[in-house]
């Protein structure tokens, strides 16, 4: 039996494929609220079910969260583990979404056939891809490709808690030769991509406090601090005028791009004004001298993300605050150490405090960028499965968000991980009306097929 008759198989097998895949969208698998704690014990043990049904040593594994769903099948190389996530984002605002977002349905719209519900596409849908590719190839071929991991988690939208504690006290039988993880999208919506670096996270929060209550801004304005004043100086110093970061040392470890990288991003033709005209904007905002796909791929950034304090009801209130507040992400490239950011960050909005301030910080978590290396054969091998599935050349590119696990697999288990996606710009993850298109689930399934085939 050839790749031909496994691909025919998939094709044949799309519409109950895509049955069970709404029955899984069906489970209410919110990780981040303790209320659905019985639907993500129930999403776990419906994948049990179906890899237990190929023939798959499959198990569900407690944590003091969500459980994991550990399998294993097949023999002889590479060894492959393939890591998804069946919990999903919560559905508020409810009112947004045009239907029950746990009531999935397949839905005709201008641009094609969509697969309509949470987790639809984060990360239900693309999770699917790669066990419905390996269904239709054990149906064909009576056996496996290789040695197969499997490796389901349930807090990826709640931060992962329990995740890196599983991976050390289970790091052997974690280990393989790659780490598929396929949680990720198509260039533009239509070229196949392999993504080869992500950038880290840190998240900062501070508190800025001056006089030990609120204040009557006539009796005090002019004369008492204003923590807000404070506040937005210290944030507008955050960036000089050419767009560059100004915390001491934060570009340490920042690498350029090769050449050879950057002239294969130039060649991907990214039409940044209108990627930025679909948000109403026109003008690329960060750094200067810089390319759109640098500033979104592979240089790091800082970001506001939340600015409060003072009377925020309706109508008007003079008053004067005795707190500030603000929510600041940094998105972190090549060797950038989060933890030394945060240090000199922090010292930076303390040299900046006057007299009668004091500032208070939390921590949202640290991780460092990943990425890929692609120098071995499997890379390539994929590459030339997606460009066959697709009909257009696949590329390496690289992801403004933050993959942690990419990162955990490579500190811990000693993994390379090979991150390959097929959602859409317009899937609207996290958000209301979230869909996967069923293009990029029947060609997803079709892309592991050929992928599985290439690298065995």
């Amino acid at each position: 039996m050839s790749l031909d008759d496994v691909l025919s198989r998939i094709d044949a097998d799309l519409s109950d494929a895509t049955d069970r895949l709404i029955d899984l969208l069906r489970i209410p698998s919110i990780s981040t609220d303790p209320a659905f704690a019985q639907d993500c014990d129930r999403a776990a043990d419906w994948l049990v079910t179906e890899l237990s049904g190929m023939g798959v040593d499959v198990s569900k594994r407690p944590t003091p969260g969500h459980p994991m769903v550990v399998g294993h099948a097949g023999s002889g190389g590479p060894h492959l583990l393939f890591y998804g996530h069946y919990d999903v984002q919560p559905v508020d605002p409810l009112d947004l979404w045009d239907r029950d977002p746990f009531d999935p349905v397949i839905e005709e719209t201008p641009k094609g056939r969509v697969i309509r519900g949470r987790g639809s596409s984060d990360d239900k849908g693309q999770l699917m891809t790669f066990v419905e590719a390996l269904r239709a190839w054990k149906a064909i071929k009576g056996d496996w490709p290789c040695r197969i991991t499997f490796f389901f988690e349930g807090e990826e939208e709640s931060g992962s808690p329990s995740l890196v504690p599983f991976m050390k006290e289970n790091v052997e039988e974690l280990k393989s030769d790659i780490a598929l993880i396929c949680d990720t999208g198509l260039f533009e919506s239509k070229t196949p991509a392999i993504v080869t670096m992500l950038r880290g996270l840190l998240g900062e929060e501070l508190t800025i406090t001056a006089p030990d209550k609120d204040l009557h801004s006539g009796m005090y304005g002019g004369i008492a601090m204003n923590p807000i004043r404070v506040l937005s100086r210290i944030i507008a110093a955050l960036h000089d005028d050419t767009g560059r970061i100004t915390v001491p040392g934060f570009y340490d470890g920042v690498p350029e791009l090769s050449d050879e990288l950057e002239a294969q991003w130039q060649g991907l033709a990214f039409d940044h004004a209108t990627f930025l005209g679909d948000v109403d904007l026109s003008e690329p905002a960060g750094e200067q001298g810089r390319t759109p796909l640098e500033m979104i791929w592979s240089r790091p950034t800082c970001d506001v993300n939340g600015i409060w304090g003072g009377y925020n009801g309706d109508g008007f209130k003079t008053v004067l605050p005795a707190m500030a507040h603000a929510k600041i992400s940094f998105r972190l490239v090549g060797t950038q150490d989060p933890l030394a950011i945060r240090e000199s960050f922090r010292a930076m909005v303390q040299a900046a405090l006057p007299v009668d301030c004091t500032v208070t910080f939390q921590g949202h978590g640290a991780s460092a960028a990943s990425g890929a290396d692609t120098t071995g054969a499997m890379f390539e091998q994929a590459r030339a499965a997606l460009s066959a599935e697709w009909g257009v050349p696949a590329a390496y590119v690289g992801c403004g968000g933050s993959i942690p696990i990419a990162g955990h697999f490579q500190q811990i288990t000693g993994t390379e991980p090979m991150l390959v996606g097929f959602g859409k710009d317009d899937d609207a993850i996290h958000s209301p009306n979230e869909k996967y298109d069923l293009e990029s689930f029947h060609k997803g399934i079709r892309s592991w097929a050929r992928i599985l085939d290439a690298v065995s």
